[in-house]
């Protein structure tokens, strides 16, 4: 999502020094309820006692629980129900109801530790600025908020892709992109993928993203070649 932004800025940014860009699973900027979802990622964080103001490591410390809180919440945006069903399901991780606030249930265990594997390799600034990267994410807004406009001068062809179940940066969003790269007379492919792993589909080995993507690469290869 934040690396198709970023590629497609970089055509707006430098027409003259990109000559393809793909850009898989993002958007021309975030929907209300993705913002929403980064600040209540950004008030785990910054609401941990650990974090002091962001100078945690002055205190030797790092803001674990808000790191792990942000990341479990993320993470089931990245996912679709129907792939967190097909995976868990209501597979009990303990012997019955246990009535307690510990994992019972196997998806419960599956995000806890995806939460702690996050807290120990990633920084909570980064992930603050990230996210705030994110929401600022406007290319049109310089250019009157007219899309068509900002993406005249670029120079560069576009493979674009969205997968079906993706509900955080939907088909929609991408559909939209193709559109008006479509009015602004560019070159774009586009490929809708089914696939049941949501908006991390893009991380996954669905064949018809991968052979799409490899098509895509193969003629860039070759344009390399009569070049």
């Amino acid at each position: 999502s934040l690396g198709g932004m970023q590629a497609l800025q970089w055509t707006i940014d430098f027409p003259d020094r990109v000559r393809h860009a793909l850009v898989i699973a993002s958007a021309t900027r975030l929907s209300a309820q993705n913002i929403a979802f980064n600040d209540v990622a950004r008030q785990a964080i910054i609401t941990d006692p650990d974090f002091h103001d962001g100078h945690y490591r002055r205190h030797q410390t790092v803001p674990r629980r808000g790191l792990r809180i942000a990341r479990m919440m993320g993470h089931i945006t990245y996912l679709a129900e129907q792939g967190l069903g097909r995976k868990f399901g209501r597979n009990m991780h303990a012997d019955g109801y246990q009535y307690s606030y510990d994992v019972e249930f196997e998806v419960e265990s599956y995000l806890r530790y995806q939460g702690d594997k996050f807290a120990e390799r990633f920084d909570a600034n980064t992930y603050l600025r990230m996210t705030k990267a994110l929401d600022y994410f406007a290319p049109a807004a310089e250019f009157g908020n007219d899309l068509v406009a900002t993406l005249k001068t670029v120079q560069a062809k576009f493979f674009v892709a969205s997968f079906s179940t993706d509900w955080r940066f939907a088909p929609a969003r991408s559909r939209a992109l193709v559109k008006h790269l479509v009015k602004a007379g560019k070159s774009v492919q586009y490929i809708e993928v089914e696939s049941h792993h949501g908006h991390d589909a893009f991380l996954m080995t669905d064949e018809p993203y991968i052979r799409a993507v490899r098509a895509y690469m193969n003629n860039v290869a070759e344009e390399c070649r009569r070049d």
